[in-house]
Parts: C-alpha cells; sequence; structure tokens
C-alpha cells in the first residue's frame, strides 16, 4: 500500500534568508520548523509536513491498514499468552488488553523490522510486539495506582474496578510473562534491551514520584523523566524491529534513536492534550496531571513568561494538585503561548527522528515510520 506524502513547498534559497530569520522571532512553528530544515540541510520532503492534522490522521489510518495483516497475527497471540489459570488475571487482563488505544509500540516493531528489510514470514517480530505491549500494559496497571487514576481510554481503570492490590499484581503477572516469552527466543540481545528498559522505565516513575508537587521542577529534569518513563520503550520497540531483522549495530542504534525522539514527541503531546484536549476524545479526564502534582512542560514554560500573580497560581496548583484551579491555569498557559511553546519542541523532536530514518532504504515501511513522527505531535487523542 502507498501512502501519500503531502506536498512540498519551493525550496529555500540564499535570498530566503532574512525572511527565515525574522520568523524565529515569530509564533509560528511551520516557520520555524522550516528555518531548522534549512539549517541542517535536511531536504524538505524529510521535514514536517506543512498539511493538516485531519490529513495525518488520515495517513495514520493507512499506516494502520499497511500493519494490519501483521498486528492481527500479534493480537492472536497476545490474548493466547495472556491466559491463566488464575480467573483475575484473565479478567483484568482482558479489560486492559481490550480496552482500546493505537498499539503504537507493538506497531514500531513491526514497522521497524520491516523497514529494515525484514521477511514477512518471520514470527520473532511478531513475538517480540506481543513482549513489548505486555510490558507497557503492565506500566499502565501500576501507573494507575500510582497516580490513582480512575479512567482510562474512556473506560474505569483495572483498580477502579478491582482495587489497587489487585491491579499491581496482575500488572507483575504482565512483566513476567513478557520475560517468558522473551527467554522462550533465546537471544541474549533481545533480553539485554528489555532487561535494560523495565529498569529505566522502574527508575523514571520513581523519579516522577519524587517530582509530584515540586513547582521548581526544570526542563532538564522534566525530559530526564520523560526519556526514561516513556520514549525509551519506542526506542526498545525500534531497536528490537532491526534486530529481529538482524540488522548491524549502527541500524539499530539509528532505529533506538528514531525511537527515542519520537517518544520524547509523542510524550509532550500528551502534556499538551491535558491542557488542551476533548476529554471525551483523549478518554481520561482533563487536568489530570495537575491534579496529581505534575509539573509538565507547558506549565514549566508559562511559570517563566507569566504575570507575577499567575506564576504565584500555577505555583499552588502544583504543590497542592489543585485541578480547580484549571480555568486559570489554562488562561495563564494560552496568554503565555506555552502549549505552542511546548508543541514547537514537540515538532523539533519529530523531525530529529525523521532524519534518523535517512539511514534506511526507502520503502513504504520507511514512509509510514514518517507519518508517525508527524503523527506523534498532531494527534488530538
Amino acid at each position: 500500500m502507498q501512502i501519500s506524502k503531502p506536498k512540498a513547498p519551493h525550496a529555500p534559497t540564499r535570498s530566503d534568508t532574512p525572511f527565515l530569520l525574522r520568523s524565529t522571532c515569530e509564533r509560528d512553528p511551520q516557520k520555524r520548523a522550516w528555518l531548522y530544515c534549512w539549517a541542517m540541510s535536511v531536504p524538505l520532503l524529510e521535514s514536517l509536513p506543512l498539511d493538516t492534522a485531519a490529513e495525518i490522521a488520515r495517513r495514520f489510518v493507512e499506516v494502520q491498514r499497511l500493519a494490519a495483516p501483521d498486528m492481527a497475527r500479534v493480537d492472536a497471540l497476545i490474548r493466547s499468552e495472556l491466559h491463566s489459570d488464575v480467573v483475575l488475571i484473565n479478567q483484568i487482563g482482558a479489560h486492559i488488553i481490550g480496552s482500546g488505544g493505537k498499539r503504537l509500540r507493538p506497531l514500531l516493531v513491526l514497522l521497524a523490522a520491516r523497514a529494515c528489510a525484514l521477511a514477512e514470514d518471520d514470527a520473532a517480530s511478531v513475538r517480540l510486539a506481543a513482549i513489548v505491549e505486555f510490558i507497557h500494559t503492565a506500566t499502565l496497571l501500576h501507573d494507575d495506582v500510582v497516580d490513582e487514576s480512575g479512567l482510562r481510554r474512556g473506560r474505569k481503570t483495572a483498580n477502579a474496578l478491582w482495587g489497587n492490590a489487585a491491579s499491581v499484581l496482575v500488572g507483575d503477572f504482565l512483566y513476567s510473562r513478557a520475560f517468558q516469552m522473551m527467554v522462550g527466543l533465546e537471544r541474549m540481545a533481545v533480553m539485554q534491551v528489555l532487561a535494560d528498559t523495565t529498569n529505566a522505565i522502574a527508575e523514571g516513575e520513581v523519579l516522577q514520584l519524587l517530582n509530584m508537587g515540586d513547582p521548581d521542577l526544570s526542563e532538564a529534569r522534566y525530559f530526564d523523566v520523560i526519556r526514561r518513563k516513556t520514549a525509551i520503550l519506542f526506542a526498545a520497540a525500534c531497536r528490537l524491529g532491526a534486530i529481529s531483522a538482524q540488522q548491524p549495530a549502527a541500524i539499530a542504534d539509528a532505529m533506538h534513536s528514531y525511537g527515542m525522539e519520537l517518544g520524547i514527541a509523542f510524550q509532550i503531546a500528551d502534556d499538551v492534550l491535558d491542557y488542551d484536549g476533548d476529554a471525551g476524545r483523549i478518554g481520561k479526564h482533563l487536568g489530570d496531571d495537575l491534579a496529581e502534582g505534575k509539573a509538565t512542560l507547558p506549565l514549566i514554560i508559562a511559570q517563566r513568561r507569566a504575570a507575577p500573580e499567575q506564576v504565584e497560581v500555577i505555583r499552588s496548583a502544583i504543590r497542592e494538585g489543585r485541578r480547580e484551579a484549571m480555568p486559570q491555569i489554562v488562561a495563564a498557559i494560552r496568554e503565555t503561548d506555552a502549549l505552542q511553546q511546548s508543541l514547537e519542541q514537540a515538532r523539533v523532536h519529530a523531525l530529529n527522528a525523521r532524519r534518523t530514518l535517512r539511514i534506511l532504504p526507502a520503502s513504504p515501511w520507511r514512509e509510514a515510520l514518517e507519518v508517525l513522527a508527524d503523527y506523534a505531535v498532531t494527534r488530538r487523542l
């Protein structure tokens, strides 16, 4: 299946320089991305598309269709491996696995493997995709307990239905099942990647816990958390795709970098949606991060640019986890352009992700990975 590409604007010339430099002083993320591409001498088709979010969402659906046969095999394996003689494990596992979601992480394993010229009948990549989804699902169960969340993807969370203890223990089961599956592959490189990844995720969770209620959280500390907590599993998924295709270290490293940049862009966009999303579409309550005392990038930027009285409202809301301050917080974020500034940073990381893909040969699979970079920033759910 061919994935349609956006139209590219004219190539920049030296005469464009004054306009491009002036654009950095303007609040126009497309122009800034354009300048970044020009300055880095990146071909225009590798810059962020200038078409609409709706068009990118349409192309994301094309990506899902492209990978549908492989994803069907992953889904079947997940349901098979999820089975246990313990009824409660089956109930909670079926609840969270069946609650929808885009399955981006297993999709990344499959797309990365195909982009690295993997044969179509490979069972290892399907197994790796299922393992990655089990690890991700385990983290969701644990996250919802730590965050005291009651809603995810528009449905009640497992901890809201069965309690915290059951959710934690079933999360542990999913972790252990994932490791049983990876041992069956008998590939030390795979076990090393996943062992390091799960350890980093745990560290990220603890760091985030320590940062809760801290209005002085810096951007550096914020990015440290999202690299460990979110982006590392994206990176691992892409590296595993390259490993399953038996690619050399240079390709595996490039795929890791792609996944890391993609994961950072994805998490920034997710943090923006907590203040600018549609609760019905994103499947959770707006302001959850604020209620948990999380100083995410929009709040960090707003504090630098807001009036003193607005800064104090933001700091107080972070310290006390006051969701009722949401209207004032949203007003401050909008007045300071913090959401747009956050998305600009997400776009740069998405662009970095796209650039790393140039090491791969052109193919519908590489193009699909490029679409995911665009989708990570423009998605509305």
